[in-house]
């Protein structure tokens, strides 16, 4: 079994095309760490473990690989990527032009009592989960605070993009929440983010985001520290975004 709690799984059934179904079903099982860093898959186990053939199996791991969580090792076949820093860095990077983005075009729109409303609605929310130990829900909820803001910033349509660039980031973070992470700290950020948009204060606002946006990074060597046998032992450079 998994030494961190795990996530349930997406449901089945959704009509989505058998592979790109195995391929998600993989990556919540690789971000939850029910599938851990450096765990054999094949295609047979992914058959077998998904209940399907051997020519979705084959795909999803193609694409799995493709986005940089599994390898594929020459005769040895493959294995689920470690944690890198080089992957927590460039996700954040992209992350945060977007968001930032974002922020600016909120705070400038004449109108913002409806935005502020909702957001604090989900930072009430986020206290509740946080008071009964759901994580699940207050990340649903953290989604939702920052969808809120690309749609008041009328970009709906780039949140896709968002959570395809924070997906290696997801990693990290499911693991820091078993290890590290203080979600009343995530809460206060919020309320910083909505205070400033409410008032206006672009500057101020700017500075919150990028305070929570890369809270991640604080983390990262307390997690490691717990945690050595998922990260990737190989030298890699310094993290160069730091809070």
């Amino acid at each position: 079994m998994s030494k961190v709690q795990k996530m349930r799984h997406p449901t089945k059934g959704s009509g989505l095309p058998l592979a790109k179904h195995a391929y998600q079903d993989l990556l919540h099982r690789i971000i939850s760490f029910e599938l851990e860093p450096y765990q054999s898959l094949s295609e047979a186990s992914v058959s077998e473990m998904l209940g399907i053939s051997r020519t979705p199996a084959r795909e999803a791991l193609a694409l799995l690989a493709e986005r940089g969580f599994v390898e594929v090792m020459p005769q040895r076949g493959s294995r689920v990527s470690p944690l890198r820093n080089s992957d927590l860095e460039r996700s954040q990077f992209m992350r945060e032009a977007l968001e930032l983005a974002l922020l600016r075009r909120v705070v400038a729109l004449p109108a913002r009592d409806k935005l502020i409303e909702s957001l604090r609605k989900e930072i009430t929310l986020q206290r509740t989960y946080l008071q009964f130990d759901d994580k699940d829900g207050f990340y649903g909820s953290d989604e939702e605070f920052h969808g809120l803001i690309a749609a008041y910033a009328g970009r709906s349509d780039v949140l896709p993009d968002i959570r395809r660039m924070k997906v290696h980031m997801d990693r990290f973070r499911h693991l820091m929440v078993q290890a590290v992470e203080d979600l009343d700290v995530v809460i206060h950020q919020h309320t910083q983010i909505a205070d400033a948009i409410e008032t206006g204060d672009a500057d101020a606002a700017e500075a919150a985001m990028l305070t929570h946006l890369r809270r991640i990074f604080s983390y990262v060597d307390e997690a490691r520290s717990k945690y050595p046998d998922y990260f990737d032992s190989s030298p890699e450079p310094n993290l160069r975004v730091r809070p």
